[in-house]
């Protein structure tokens, strides 16, 4: 089975804004927990006045319907998710770290497209389309299912998902990975937009390195918590310099750049530049083909970085349009917490 799907968004992050609405029971531990960035963790002896501290979202066994009753194998709980950024879903991640005699036997994933803010109440009666059927579920364990063969490729998309289990039980983490599809209608009447962001469909794409932080923390929303919230690679010991490729959400010409180093100290690139390409037909999958070879032309030639602070240039830049993908090359090595790459879309 391919897992390729988690190199793509999370779109049920809550570093994305993402959250609970509802669930149809959270007696041993909350929904909330359920989308947190920090992976599950054990904290052993410790009990709550209701029974066993669990990271993650767990219901009460069910007493209304028993095993033997033909409603049985119906009977379930459930969760609904507003995601924190509306997109098309390809893959999740039913996580049941540490929930080893409590999980579930079984899952079932559905998505509904609604604008804005919609209450549980509203939910409860959208329009829900299955994307996952009912799977079996390991304990203790990263259960990975790819979304496939939805003949409406549009009714997939998403501003919502709801997760049923199985009678009842308990789940570490939900992760809903996926295309981003932003309103760009809208977006171009504000002008100019990061057209890097993830929440605008950006998505970094390939890297050389990425030993200490994730290529992916630099097109998240929001300010670096931390060096770990950016990315960092191994000090190099050979010639050469680091580098990363980003996919734009949408092409564009780019016409400011924020370089941000903060929380790097004693360990930020001391210089950095960027070129550009524009592909006719940009690869929409979550990874580079190293068979791909455009012509890189050069956006920001190489210039010096100062640690823990944040850049912004719009000069030098060299006006490229209908760019579809930058690398970012950093010298020789180190840690960047946030690249935007700010501009107007074709």
């Amino acid at each position: 089975m391919s897992v390729d799907f988690t190199d793509l968004v999370d779109l049920a992050s809550d570093r994305l804004g993402a959250s609970v609405v509802a669930a149809s029971d959270e007696f041993f531990a909350p929904k909330e927990r359920l989308l947190r960035l920090e992976p599950p963790v054990w904290r052993e002896n410790e009990y709550t006045d209701r029974g066993k501290w669990m990271d993650g979202w767990e219901t009460r066994r069910r007493r209304d319907v028993l095993p033997g009753d033909p409603e049985f194998s119906r009977a379930h709980d459930w969760c609904m998710v507003h995601l924190g950024a509306r997109g098309t879903v390809r893959g999740i991640d039913v996580d049941t770290a540490f929930f080893k005699g409590n999980f579930p036997e079984s899952c079932a994933l559905d998505v509904c497209l609604m604008a804005g803010t919609p209450a549980a109440y509203d939910l409860a009666r959208a329009s829900w389309q299955e994307v996952l059927p009912r799977s079996p579920l390991r304990g203790d364990s990263h259960n990975l299912f790819p979304v496939e063969s939805i003949e409406n490729i549009q009714a997939a998309h998403a501003s919502h998902v709801r997760l049923r289990i199985f009678p009842d039980g308990g789940v570490a983490r939900l992760r809903v990975y996926g295309d981003v599809v932003p309103d760009w209608e809208l977006l171009r009447r504000r002008g100019d937009v990061d057209l890097a962001a993830a929440l605008h469909g950006g998505h970094v794409v390939a890297c050389s390195d990425m030993f200490f932080g994730s290529r992916n923390n630099l097109i998240m929303p929001g300010d670096a918590r931390s060096m770990a919230d950016g990315w960092e690679t191994k000090r190099r010991r050979t010639p050469g310099h680091d580098w990363t490729i980003v996919r734009l959400g949408a092409p564009g010409t780019i016409t400011r750049v924020e370089v941000d180093t903060r929380h790097f100290k004693g360990n930020a690139p001391g210089a950095c530049s960027l070129e550009v390409c524009a592909l006719p037909a940009a690869p929409r999958g979550p990874v580079w083909d190293p068979a791909v070879a455009p012509e890189w032309q050069e956006l920001l030639p190489r210039t010096p970085l100062e640690a823990d602070r944040r850049h912004s240039f719009d000069t030098p830049l060299r006006p490229v349009a209908a760019v579809t993908h930058v690398r970012f090359n950093i010298f020789p090595d180190g840690g960047v917490a946030r690249l935007r790459l700010f501009g107007r879309p074709a």
